[in-house]
């Protein structure tokens, strides 16, 4: 590059990064998946989006939209399986245990106002292993401080391999004003591929599927790696 500055060099070479990210289509190949302690090698994405995200639209969504968006969040790799409820933080461990006593596969902890850190997401997930197998956990979160992807962090280093998350950050907390969406799959899928965590899920795919869905909706997306796309 001759003489070009140090600087631009760098500034350069960084605008490649977000192509190669969404070029994954299924993943990384064995050989090169997470090797760093306390990460599983594989983590299952459960897409909350048309569920769990459009319930909390103000205008009524059509079902051709909805199946439509399901149809190109399958097509990307994503499966729709989500069941929540709301419950203060202090009868969690209780609440998971009775659930999994009464033959639940998969209990998943929400942080559905998004008041989480990754110190409380440490010591929630401390008290609930105490009574629930780690295999059957899954992680829920909402970035409304912007703490979603740190507290998602904190959970698979901890060993939890399922995380839920809504295409293009979609919904938001009935219960807490000013609540926002969930954390965006597109941003849960570029930090899961640049740590070489298998997904099986094409980030193209779904980043596609959410500018479908906003377009549909005439919003922007709350997905970072979204928008940085669009202007790549």
């Amino acid at each position: 590059m001759g003489n070009v500055p140090t600087a631009v060099k760098h500034c350069l070479s960084y605008q490649h990064l977000l192509k190669e990210h969404l070029g994954v289509i299924e993943g990384v190949p064995p050989e090169q998946e997470c090797q760093l302690t306390g990460f599983p090698q594989h983590i299952k994405i459960v897409e909350v989006g048309p569920r769990d995200g459009l319930q909390n639209e103000e205008v009524i969504v059509p079902t051709g939209i909805k199946i439509e968006l399901i149809n190109r969040l399958s097509e990307a790799g994503l499966s729709v399986i989500e069941a929540t409820s709301f419950v203060s933080s202090k009868w969690v461990p209780q609440i998971a245990k009775r659930l999994y006593s009464m033959g639940c596969y998969e209990i998943s902890l929400g942080d559905t106002i998004g008041i989480g850190t990754p110190g409380s997401m440490k010591l929630m997930l401390e008290m609930v292993m105490k009574e629930i197998p780690l295999s059957s956990l899954a992680v829920h979160c909402h970035d409304t401080y912007g703490q979603a992807l740190a507290n998602i962090l904190t959970a698979i280093q901890m060993g939890v391999s399922v995380v839920d998350s809504a295409v293009a950050g979609l919904g938001g907390c009935p219960y807490a004003k000013g609540a926002t969406g969930n954390v965006a799959t597109e941003d849960v899928l570029y930090m899961l591929n640049g740590l070489g965590i298998n997904t099986g899920v094409n980030l193209h795919k779904v980043v596609e599927a959410g500018n479908f869905i906003c377009k549909a909706l005439n919003k922007k997306t709350n997905s970072k790696v979204a928008q940085a796309s669009l202007h790549s």
